[in-house]
């Protein structure tokens, strides 16, 4: 690693670290999206860090800092750059996002879809954990975080989106395809959340219960173009899952929160493993 990349992963780490929660148009969920989109015209710059503590590996901080920028009422568009620190090994520049949220129909409906395209440039030491496809797991943390291959990549989502009562449910299909190999890889991730009060209060406060979310989400992988069809069904109960109880946050105030995952392989026990977010 040169001193010029170490530099810069430094300098991206302190500033997201110094950065405070922004307000979002997302609801409170680690890799789940919603329907909600920014408004046109606003920039918003905000943090989305993680940190894990794998078995037999070494306790890693990832951190992306993204701005978000709301270009028409129907397209919403977002640029990352991703950076990392692993310990006992070293702290990189981990690559960029350009993500882009598309929602063709304006109106509020039972089920409001969102087409999503994020197209990636990072590399292997990323730790970001945006998103979980494919075969992903705990297994990749063992592996020391260089920056050796270069991931040029296409992200699709199929966005499904309701609010009821005050309650927000959130379904994302997920498929990603690297650009250097064959096989799409597929992934999944449901979201609940409900703020503790839908009445307002009559004068602003910070720890008001309207200010606050809470719910859960549950994401993981479900294999690659191999594993389709019957394999598919055969092998859906290895992926690594993971669930996660989503902070209490609304507007700008977030409390961390943890997620954990497990594998579930046939006639084997589960075996979890925590990050913090």
């Amino acid at each position: 690693m040169t001193k010029t990349s170490f530099t810069l992963a430094l300098v991206a780490l302190g500033a997201a670290l110094a950065l405070p929660p922004a307000v979002r148009a997302q609801e409170n969920y680690f890799v789940t999206y919603s329907h909600q989109m920014e408004e046109p015209g606003n920039l918003e710059i905000g943090l989305k860090t993680v940190s894990g503590s794998p078995r037999a590996g070494n306790a890693f901080v990832g951190a992306s800092l993204e701005f978000e920028y709301g270009v028409k009422a129907w397209w919403t568009t977002e640029f990352y750059l991703d950076a990392q620190g692993t310990a006992n090994e070293n702290s990189t520049f981990s690559g960029f996002r350009w993500e882009n949220r598309f929602r063709p129909l304006l109106h509020e409906h039972w089920i409001n879809p969102v087409l999503y395209l994020e197209l990636e440039n990072i590399n292997s030491s990323n730790r970001s954990l945006l998103e979980i496809v494919g075969h992903d797991g705990v297994d990749k943390f063992h592996e020391r975080a260089d920056r050796a291959e270069k991931k040029r990549e296409a992200e699709l989502r199929l966005i499904l989106s309701s609010n009821f009562k005050g309650w927000n449910v959130s379904e994302n299909f997920i498929t990603e395809k690297n650009f250097a190999e064959d096989a799409w890889e597929f992934g999944y991730a449901v979201g609940v959340s409900r703020p503790l009060s839908l009445q307002a209060s009559p004068e602003e406060c910070i720890f008001c219960r309207e200010n606050f979310d809470l719910g859960a989400e549950m994401y993981g992988g479900l294999g690659d173009t191999d594993d389709l069809f019957m394999r598919c069904l055969r092998y859906a109960t290895a992926r690594r899952n993971y669930l996660s109880p989503t902070p209490p946050r609304r507007g700008r105030y977030r409390l961390p929160g943890i997620s954990v995952g497990s594998t579930f392989p046939k006639g084997q026990r589960p075996s979890p493993e925590p990050a913090a977010r």
